[in-house]
């Protein structure tokens, strides 16, 4: 486990103070995927670098398998940064090495015999799918397979923690979606602890297990992700999960006018959907037990590592007991939320 309790950053520029990070935290659990998304100036990527001391803390404990990092002396902080990998944004490659000399850096500075350190790279090569372009130099390859090099570089020393700082947002849909995919494979295949800092929702939503929304330094919401899509709670979480889902409280105030008056009849309910519920033939259900006509008006539906969450606007018209007996049975036999949107009876 991952345990990190009051961690604080205070920079000092001219004699004014900003506080980075302020009094964090978090617990992460061992083989996790765990996310920290927040928009630009959250203070998310200082708290990544705090954990590996990148950056010193001005208060704080950071400790990873046992091991308080925020503790150790200079030389013990060097042989503990061999088990936290890092990869970056702009993938940090030396430019003068081939991609196996880039991977194999690493274990140089560990000290690793050649025959032991090729062996190595050969293995890391194949996991992350640059079987070919051992001897390609970085200016030869696409951002992925630059990506893929600094993933690569940061298994090499067999570290028990994957810290990645923004590591898609450089990348355009389809290599990020890729990126993403090699990630979720190396947890799996290896039992990695990953932490990933981004600012783009649908990251989170792709991979992670659990995550923590940072505004202003501080962490105000985390939990399961699929809570936390399901149930935002702050309002900097509900831009978020709009990224995906395209029904910020802006979006669907104007969804919801958009509605009523172009659908003036009967009632509007909005059915939430979460996990097992997405898979309910719900629809179909109601239409063959209660004489009402039912419109279906918008639906999303959106899959997350824990399963799906999704929101689907229907109009009920015909008789008002039937309506409200077909509401009454989604609330009393399935696990959907129903909101009412609009009714005219």
């Amino acid at each position: 486990m991952i345990s990190i309790k009051g961690l604080r950053k205070v920079f000092t520029s001219n004699n004014k103070k900003l506080t980075a990070v302020d009094n964090l935290t978090l617990d992460i659990e061992d083989g996790e995927i765990f996310g920290v998304i927040g928009y630009s100036g959250a203070g998310k990527s200082t708290f990544i670098r705090l954990l590996n001391r990148l950056e010193e803390p001005t208060e704080g404990n950071v400790i990873i398998d046992k091991q308080e990092i925020t503790a150790l002396k200079a030389n013990e902080l060097r042989a503990a940064r061999q088990e936290i990998g890092m990869i970056f944004q702009h993938f940090n490659l030396l430019w003068s090495r081939t991609v196996e000399d880039n991977i194999a850096f690493p274990l140089e500075i560990a000290g690793v015999p050649k025959a032991e350190r090729m062996e190595k790279v050969k293995e890391l090569i194949r996991l992350v799918g640059l079987s070919g372009r051992e001897k390609a130099y970085p200016s030869q390859l696409s951002g992925g397979q630059k990506q893929r090099v600094g993933i690569a570089r940061a298994l090499a020393n067999n570290p028990k923690v994957l810290l990645c700082d923004e590591a898609t947002s450089a990348l355009d849909p389809e290599t990020t979606n890729a990126i993403l995919d090699l990630l979720v494979d190396i947890n799996r295949e290896l039992g990695l602890t990953i932490i990933l800092i981004t600012h783009e929702m649908h990251v989170i939503q792709k991979i992670c297990h659990r995550v923590a929304v940072m505004e202003q330094g501080k962490i105000v919401e985390q939990g399961e992700v699929l809570d936390v899509f399901s149930r935002p709670k702050e309002q900097v979480t509900k831009k978020f999960v709009a990224q995906v889902m395209g029904n910020g409280s802006d979006d669907e105030t104007k969804d919801t006018s958009y509605l009523v008056e172009n659908y003036p009849d009967g009632k509007i309910v909005r059915l939430h959907f979460i996990g097992e519920s997405t898979n309910q033939t719900l629809i179909s259900q109601i239409a063959k037990r209660f004489p009402i006509d039912i419109n279906i008006l918008q639906g999303k539906i959106t899959q997350t590592q824990a399963g799906g969450y999704g929101t689907l606007v229907i109009q009920f018209v015909g008789n008002e007991n039937e309506i409200q007996n077909a509401v009454q049975y989604i609330c009393e036999n399935t696990s959907v939320e129903v909101e009412v949107i609009h009714n005219v009876q």
